[in-house]
């Protein structure tokens, strides 16, 4: 038994022992999993649009735990008990404030009141998604760059398969992670169309991104402040522009690194 249901129990009991005073009197269906899920010992849904469409999105008392497409309820909820091994139940009312903090996610600004659960992934898969979180609305990072931010360079390949494992895709934005040579990559949630889908609507030109693949370029460079970005951060310049083909290149040609995206090791 988990910590969390540790904790838990003192609530179930109580919950018992008045159910038993109630007698003979026969309650709802759907009261004791809408007192269950609203205790924190069960795992509950509800149903949000996004711009791939509806979404369920299934919480418990540590967080948001699963964010799935589906064509139907008993579609999400067979998928959820395949994926998790825990029944799941519909929420009759989700929680006003989870419910803003996700509005709030996927609006680009970022909820603290937002929690996830994530229990079933390794450290290194929560750190990686943990570092996702960070990518802002309107911009893309690669693999790599995750990979060297969380400490293990040469990772890249496991970084990958760390955001193919995402959960809660979308609320994480394993979408604004792209290969390492700038083409866009696949997406757990969908697809290829699903992530250029998601990208433009968060102002992300994917057609662009990919010119730049093929033409090689990573960085812009700003020719009158000396300092080169990824070509999505919000501090790329648009005007007094350079490109270049790798980081080695920018600093031979005497640029620094943007302290905002980041697109090299600090020295």
């Amino acid at each position: 038994m988990t910590h969390q249901e540790q904790q838990g129990l003192p609530a179930a009991r109580q919950l018992v022992r008045e159910c038993r005073k109630l007698g003979a009197v026969q309650a709802p269906a759907t009261v004791l999993p809408t007192v269950m899920g609203r205790l924190g010992l069960v795992d509950t849904y509800f149903q949000v649009n996004t711009p791939l469409g509806t979404v369920f999105v299934a919480y418990n008392r540590s967080g948001v735990c699963a964010v799935r497409p589906a064509t139907s309820a008993l579609q999400f909820e067979a998928a959820f008990h395949a994926a998790f091994g825990r029944q799941i139940h519909a929420a009759s009312e989700p929680p006003a404030q989870l419910v803003r903090a996700i509005t709030h996610q996927l609006a680009g600004t970022t909820s603290p009141d937002l929690r996830f659960d994530l229990r079933q992934l390794s450290e290194f898969e929560r750190a990686v998604l943990r570092k996702a979180l960070e990518i802002p609305r309107g911009e893309v990072r690669p693999y790599a760059w995750i990979a060297r931010e969380i400490g293990h360079p040469g990772a890249m390949r496991a970084v990958g398969t760390a955001l193919a494992r995402n959960p809660v895709p979308l609320l994480i934005p394993c979408h604004r992670v792209v290969k390492s040579d700038g083409h866009l990559g696949r997406y757990s949630m969908g697809g290829a169309d699903a992530k250029r889908t998601i990208l433009q609507a968060e102002g992300v030109d994917p057609d662009a991104l990919e010119e730049l693949a093929r033409a090689g370029v990573r960085y812009y460079g700003c020719t009158s402040t000396h300092v080169y970005c990824f070509p999505t951060c919000r501090h790329a310049p648009n005007t007094h522009r350079i490109h270049f083909a790798s980081a080695e290149e920018a600093f031979r040609a005497g640029y620094r690194a943007c302290r905002a995206c980041r697109p090299a090791q600090a020295s």
